[in-house]
């Protein structure tokens, strides 16, 4: 990434962003529709229940959420009870989240992926793929390489 460049999209869903760039926007929210925008702190993910308090709270999840990676991403994959066409997810210190915990982490990033993949679509005829959640990682310059490639392994992983 260069200094002219400001973001790195991994996916038509998910983008990451240094701190105190900016993104551009018509890369990131819809073209129109109703948009639900959860901004989050990855200094406050220090474990997993701290990052799902986040989420029950900034996504508003249903009080049935079972605080578990499972019904996470089982939340995510829904959002019905926002009502809203799209919805963007914004982590700020995305670097930060779940330090102390590998295989936490590994959960937390693959639950955000599988979401946004299951939030996608592609349009026919252009064959363009959209995203009704998309996500944006915003870290430090020096976290970037280190995040992106840790994305683009899962991505592997996933896909």
């Amino acid at each position: 990434m260069d200094e002219q460049t400001r973001i790195i999209r991994i996916a038509p869903w998910m983008h990451i962003v240094t701190t105190g760039g900016s993104a551009p926007l018509d890369e990131i929210l819809p073209a129109s529709g109703s948009v639900y925008v959860a901004r989050l702190n990855g200094e406050e993910m220090a474990d997993e229940m701290s990052t799902f308090q986040q989420f029950w709270n900034h996504f508003k999840f249903p009080d049935h959420f079972g605080w578990n990676w499972n019904a996470f991403y089982d939340c995510l994959r829904d959002l019905q009870w926002l009502s809203s066409d799209h919805h963007v997810l914004i982590i700020e210190s995305a670097e930060s989240a779940l330090p102390e915990d590998e295989d936490a982490r590994d959960e937390f990033f693959r639950a955000l992926w599988r979401a946004g993949r299951h939030w996608s679509y592609v349009r026919r005829p252009a064959g363009v793929t959209f995203s009704k959640l998309s996500i944006v990682l915003s870290c430090d310059k020096g976290a970037v390489s280190g995040l992106a490639s840790r994305l683009r392994e899962l991505q592997v992983r996933l896909n």
